[in-house]
């Protein structure tokens, strides 16, 4: 199996520390979020690492790992960053984010998932989220489980509570015919709509712009299956200014293991 990092992203809403470094690189405790992430994929028997840079490319320096480099880094999103790595996405794939940390348990768990697509979902995130957050009612999304065991709805925002009892975590585990079929359904539609600007599909984005979360709606709208991984916390998202000052007073103060344990 090979996991690909996807940090090109240029973490805008993590200003205050962004500004000369990519979030990927970041301090926690001692590491930065893509040394520890690597060191787990490794502890978990990952040895095929792959990057995908972007903004301020030249900062992230991890070694014995392959890099790959999306130049339109600030006018595409994760998919199109994820199909800068085509060429590596011949094997079983483990899909991760430069700015989400988790525990080898979970990593393990994706990754022994026997699917050919999927997701790591947190069944009682909401202590975390309403911690993390002081408006956490305005960040969440819809994740929804068919009577058949698999995804029927994922990534929806302002949804009713109800339809978010449970969170994707931004770990995605495709077999090599999970992600053939990913590429493939990709390749299609980027034919037809790389080069427009109007709304994809029933999304409020653009093709370029489409993330995670809205080319597995596109899996499952075509037919295809996509099964949730049920973890219970050991995960966290820095994603803003504030999550990052949480995270760090929660070190602090000795209280992070209730939602992450970083050793």
């Amino acid at each position: 199996m090979k996991a690909i990092i996807l940090a090109a992203g240029m973490g805008t809403r993590l200003d205050k520390y962004t500004k000369d470094l990519p979030k990927c690189m970041l301090n926690f405790n001692g590491k930065t979020l893509i040394e520890r992430q690597v060191e787990t994929l490794r502890a978990c028997g990952i040895n095929e690492i792959v990057i995908v840079t972007g903004y301020m490319k030249d900062k992230i320096k991890i070694k014995n790992v392959n890099y790959c480099h999306n130049a339109n880094y600030a006018s595409t999103n994760m998919v199109a960053s994820l199909m800068c790595a085509e060429k590596e996405l011949n094997d079983d794939i483990l899909v991760c984010y430069g700015d989400i940390l988790y525990e080898k348990r979970i990593a393990k768990q994706v990754i022994e998932a026997p699917v050919d697509i999927g997701v790591a979902v947190d069944i009682d995130y909401l202590r975390y989220w309403k911690a993390r957050l002081g408006k956490w009612q305005e960040d969440i999304e819809s994740f929804v489980i068919g009577k058949d065991g698999s995804i029927a709805e994922i990534g929806v925002p302002n949804c009713p509570l109800e339809k978010a009892r449970i969170r994707y975590i931004g770990l995605v585990k495709f077999s090599k015919k999970g992600i053939t079929l990913f590429r493939e359904l990709y390749n299609k539609y980027k034919k037809i709509h790389w080069n427009k600007n109007e709304a994809f599909k029933d999304t409020k984005k653009s093709f370029k712009k489409l993330d995670m979360t809205n080319m597995l709606n596109l899996i499952i709208k075509s037919g295809h299956k996509v099964y949730p991984v049920p973890i219970k916390h050991g995960w966290m998202e820095f994603d803003t200014n504030e999550d990052y000052e949480k995270a760090l007073q929660w070190v602090n103060n000795k209280s992070i293991k209730k939602f992450y344990n970083p050793d």
